[in-house]
């Protein structure tokens, strides 16, 4: 039996971009397999981690010292990854999370138990920063999610913000599922910034721009920038809210036709559009069931090498390399949310601006810090 584990948010604020529908993400990748590997049968099973590193950590132990998992994927949030990073280099287990942000994944907290798969901090950060100082967006505050992954997009980004000539005048954080944002929104409009840069996920993003456009910020002239945007979240707070938006992502369900074809049979299954997580899941399943179609290797640091040398292929991308730090390689979308009058359909959300090639949008490996592969370059 080769078993994998899905754990991630299915109850809180990060549900939409995850959740259940990583859940069938998975599955489907499973059943495209054919459910079986070299004649061994294929299951998943999955569970609420109710973003509780504590609570992910005994749930992965479980699945790893009980049930036999050899994979666990999503691992929604980078608090959860890292919670269960240990565990998962101490059992020779893999883990492959999709929506974990943090940078640090392939940086600092590197394993060569760990592929980091979809994005990361450091790209979207860079993909969208420069796009709004090269049209004069050039000084910001910061509003973060006072947890790791979402400091770790504020840092990427300020990174980015004055290595490009802009200016950061400020920063507050606010705790995570927030329902009011007044108090962090009037800092943010009193600081006078240009650009309100949104540091966190899920429903706080959703609140936070909801909150924003009642507050009259947006009309007055700042602009706001979401640094991790799901299209779950375009969908909640709606195109006339969320239209003119710029975001980065290295998925687009209307992409192409084979990303169209992919997504039509998600949504049957499904009833939404699904987000870059989803459909990463999908991928990493998948690339994971075809590596072990070629190895006897039962060691997960093993089939992680394996995996690594092997290209990915499926509809996200072509030729998608894994790097040596566990960096997936994919280019990165620079999209714009439409405009009510522009969308001709229901998730008809975004127009892709510009496709930033991956070697441009990720850190290079030299400057990553990852120890097993320290001093070696892109």
């Amino acid at each position: 039996m080769i078993r994998i584990g899905v754990i991630n948010d299915q109850s809180g604020p990060y549900a939409d971009l995850g959740g259940k529908g990583s859940v069938i993400a998975a599955q489907m990748a499973i059943d495209d397999f054919g459910g079986k590997v070299r004649g061994k049968p294929v299951e998943m099973i999955s569970a609420d981690h109710q973003n509780k590193p504590d609570i992910a950590a005994n749930i992965v132990r479980q699945w790893f010292d009980n049930q036999n998992v050899g994979l666990v994927v999503d691992l929604t949030t980078t608090a959860v990854a890292l919670a269960v990073r240990e565990l998962a280099e101490s059992r020779d287990k893999i883990l492959i999370p999709s929506a974990g942000a943090s940078s640090d994944l392939t940086g600092k907290y590197c394993s060569p138990n760990l592929i980091h798969w979809t994005f990361d901090s450091y790209a979207l950060a860079n993909v969208t920063t420069k796009a709004l100082i090269k049209q004069g967006s050039d000084s910001w505050f910061f509003l973060t999610g006072d947890n790791s992954g979402s400091i770790a997009q504020e840092q990427d980004a300020m990174k980015f913000v004055k290595s490009n000539g802009g200016t950061v005048v400020g920063s507050v954080r606010h705790p995570l599922n927030t329902s009011d944002f007044s108090s962090f929104l009037l800092q943010a409009q009193a600081s006078k910034a240009k650009v309100i840069g949104l540091a966190n996920a899920g429903s706080d993003t959703v609140n936070s721009i909801k909150q924003a456009g009642e507050f009259g910020i947006t009309h007055a002239g700042q602009k706001l920038a979401s640094l991790l945007m799901f299209i779950s979240d375009v969908h909640a707070m709606g195109l006339q809210t969320a239209q003119g938006l710029l975001i980065s992502t290295p998925f687009y369900w209307d992409a192409n036709d084979e990303t169209r074809a992919w997504s039509r049979r998600f949504m049957a299954k499904f009833g939404r559009a699904p987000t870059m997580a989803q459909a990463g899941v999908y991928g990493a399943v998948q690339h994971y069931l075809k590596t072990l179609a070629t190895t006897d290797e039962t060691s997960g640091r093993a089939i992680v090498k394996k995996m690594k040398a092997t290209p990915v292929n499926d509809f996200m991308g072509h030729n998608v390399q894994i790097r040596e730090d566990g960096r997936v390689m994919r280019d990165i979308y620079l999209v714009q949310v439409k405009t009510p009058q522009e969308s001709k359909e229901p998730w008809d959300y975004y127009k892709i601006l510009a496709t930033v090639p991956a070697n441009e949008a990720f850190r290079p490996l030299s400057e990553g810090g990852c120890s097993f592969v320290s001093g070696k370059t892109n």
